[in-house]
């Protein structure tokens, strides 16, 4: 019997919006026991320790992939990583093969984001998993603080928690991500698939869009109509989010 594998591109300066997602279809799936598959090992065990996927590996690169899976197995896969040669030979190795965004819908959540809960917290801000280049720090002009709480992202510095913490005086640990979406009435943040797990849980999300990445999959903002701020520093960002939510 085929074995199924599913691959995220994930990593540093790409975020785990991929990962999140693929985790939803794991689960979905799990009657079959998948194999997510990531990146980097780092998104893997993100995924084990807090998505419920139960078999991940950290494989580089999705051109590793047959070094262990088996001619006939089936991949789904999330990522812009392979050429149209390579997925062509995706289609030759595998029995089936499933681009997402392509042959599955990439507004996809996990089901917890469907079931019924109680807004606990106001607002909040999920920037992203990723600040490569420490943009939300160049955001926030000298001596500007908030209340405003801020869910850690998974690849932050590690160095940099304690200058956020003087900036934010209320810091969510990654742990927690999946019920403060959940359970927070207005969340503003850059990243399109939590936009999309606050809009599925009844809440109401409202997008930043980064100046320091291009933005994969935004298009699903507008097609979801999910309001859209701007602004040029986090003093500026978090009063239009909150204009844009009375």
């Amino acid at each position: 019997m085929p074995k199924i594998y599913i691959y995220a591109k994930s990593g540093h300066s790409y975020g785990l919006d991929n990962v999140r997602r693929c985790s939803a279809i794991f689960n979905y799936l799990k009657y079959f026991e998948p194999i997510l598959t990531t990146c980097d090992y780092r998104a893997a065990t993100y995924a084990k320790q807090y998505l419920k996927v139960s078999l991940g590996a950290g494989v580089d690169i999705i051109g590793n992939l047959p070094h262990m899976m088996n001619r006939g197995d089936i991949l789904i896969f999330d990522s812009d990583e392979p050429s149209k040669t390579m997925i062509e030979h995706i289609k030759t190795f595998c029995s089936l093969s499933y681009e997402i965004g392509v042959d599955i819908p990439l507004d996809i959540v996990d089901e917890i984001f469907l079931e019924q809960k109680q807004t606990l917290w106001q607002y909040g801000i999920f920037f992203g998993d990723d600040d490569y280049h420490n943009e939300l720090l160049k955001l926030c002009e000298q001596n500007f603080t908030t209340d405003m709480p801020l869910i850690m992202g998974h690849y932050f510095f590690y160095k940099n928690e304690h200058k956020l913490k003087q900036i934010f005086k209320n810091l969510i640990d990654e742990e927690f991500y999946q019920n403060r979406v959940r359970q927070t009435k207005y969340l503003l943040t850059a990243s399109v698939h939590t936009a999309l797990e606050s809009l599925y849980s009844g809440n109401n999300p409202v997008f930043y869009e980064r100046k320091d990445k291009v933005v994969p999959n935004k298009h699903l903002i507008n097609d979801y109509k999910i309001p859209t701020i701007s602004g040029d520093s986090m003093r500026e960002i978090i009063s239009n989010f909150l204009t844009q939510t009375k």
